[in-house]
Order: structure tokens, then C-alpha cells, then sequence
């Protein structure tokens, strides 16, 4: 599936997926649910779509898992616009959110490591996730899937160009902070975790590109102490906003 600009509409598979756009009150065309679902959750889906006006059909199981394309679909699978991606703009602009926290994403390919690091940016208070077109993971329904509803929450951005994105951040007063393996100093020594700042996640053993790492204002790394020399880009992006959670709750860095 498309990113969502050729004006073909989206997928969204998943209880919690398709909970979470109703509950925020995002547009849908329609919700489907399987013959044999129920649940309270189902039933919460049906509510919900009743409130909003989104029309809820049924549909069998082997349409539900064709449309579904392969992904756990639980019963419930909606019809969407395409998936509403906001200007870095207007998530920068966005008053009475500060310390500002973003999350960048550089050639994150895995759709499931992306969804994941949407779902913990959301959890612990990220204002927005910078997705960008290229070398990256695009919003398909395996990455919604993966988000479990945080994507009805969390802004997006999807630039063309992620190094211009990330400099416009620092002219706008954001710290840019990157997850490297092997910088000598640890996420959790950093300074900057209660300033305003987006956090920059590679991939998993290539980490960031040259362009993006030479914009970053301070590379950290995660504590190791086994045998293996890197943390899968989800897991590292979960320490790493966890870290920067805790310093923010306790007014300075850990």
C-alpha cells in the first residue's frame, strides 16, 4: 500500500487500530467486522461507528483475511482516507508542548520495528514522528498494526528530505539527539533529554546515515553488556524514550 497520496484510500486492520481512529474521531469511510466476531471490544468498535456515523458491515472470513493482506485482522478491518500526514510546520507549531519531543526515523525499513517505535513515541508523550518518504518504512497496514492505535494519536511527518527536516527543527530551538552505537556517552548522561529535541533512530546495525549523523548536535549510545553489539531499532528507540522520560519526570537527566 501507497502512502496514502494517490487518493485510493487505505486498509486499517485490528481491533485496537480501528478503536483508536474512531476514539480520536478520525474519518472512515466504513468498518467491517466478521461474521463470528464478538466481543466487548467489537461491541465498543460498534458503538463507537454508531456515534460517529461510520456505517459497520459484515463481511466473511476469507474476504476479511484477503483484505487483511496476511495481517492478524482479529475481525475488524475499516476503510480509511488516506492516512493523514501533517507539515513539520504544524507539529512544531503545536502550543502547549513543551519540551518539544520528536521522534525521527532513518532507514528504519522494517515496518514492524516502525509501527513499534510509534507505539512507545505515543506512550511516553512524543509530540510527532518524522517518517520520511525515502529509505524508510511507508504507513501500511502491517506498520498500523504494529502501532496499536498510537497513529491515531501521533502526528506525522513524511518529508521528502530528512536532513532538511532536522535542520529546520534546530532552527526552530530543538536539540537533535542520535542513537549510535560506540559514541562514549550513554542516552542516559545526555543533558539535553529535558530540553526540547528530537530524538534520531537508525537501523539496526547500519545505524544512521552519514548526512544525518553529522547534523545530530550529540550522538548516544545504550548501555551493552552482552555479546551482541546491537539493539533492534524499536528496542533501542524504547530505551531511549524511556530514558528521556525519566529525566523529564525528574526535572534533569538521569
Amino acid at each position: 500500500m501507497s502512502r496514502g497520496r494517490d487518493g485510493g484510500g487505505r486498509v486499517v486492520v485490528g481491533v485496537h487500530p480501528v478503536r483508536e481512529l474512531l476514539r480520536a474521531g478520525r474519518a472512515m469511510h466504513e468498518v467491517l467486522v466478521a461474521d463470528r466476531s464478538g466481543s466487548e471490544a467489537i461491541d465498543e468498535i460498534r458503538t463507537l461507528a454508531a456515534a460517529a456515523h461510520v456505517p459497520v458491515g459484515t463481511l466473511d472470513d476469507a474476504t476479511a483475511d484477503d483484505l487483511a493482506g496476511g495481517q492478524v485482522h482479529q475481525g475488524v478491518v475499516a476503510r480509511a482516507p488516506d492516512f493523514p500526514f501533517q507539515s513539520l510546520g504544524e507539529v512544531l507549531g503545536r502550543r502547549g508542548q513543551d519540551p518539544k519531543l520528536l521522534v525521527a526515523i532513518d532507514q528504519v525499513t522494517d515496518p514492524h520495528n516502525v509501527g513499534s517505535i510509534a507505539r512507545t513515541a505515543e506512550a511516553l508523550g512524543a509530540h510527532g514522528l518524522i517518517l520520511p518518504e525515502r529509505r524508510t518504512a511507508s504507513i501500511t497496514p502491517t506498520v498500523e498494526k504494529a502501532a496499536a492505535g498510537a497513529l491515531a494519536h501521533l502526528p506525522v511527518v513524511s518529508p521528502t528530505n530528512l536532513v532538511k527536516s532536522l535542520e529546520a527543527c534546530r532552527d526552530a530551538g530543538l536539540w537533535l539527539v542520535g542513537l549510535e552505537a560506540a559514541t562514549g556517552q550513554q542516552v542516559a548522561d545526555c543533558g539535553l533529554l529535558t530540553e526540547p529535541m528530537v530524538l534520531v533512530v537508525g537501523a539496526e546495525g547500519s545505524g544512521l546515515r552519514h548526512l544525518t549523523r553529522t547534523r545530530c548536535d550529540v550522538l548516544v549510545e545504550l548501555p551493552a553488556r552482552g555479546h551482541v553489539d546491537s539493539y533492534n531499532a524499536s528496542v533501542a528507540a524504547a530505551m531511549a524514550l524511556y530514558a528521556i522520560d525519566r529525566a523529564r519526570r525528574h526535572e534533569g537527566p538521569t
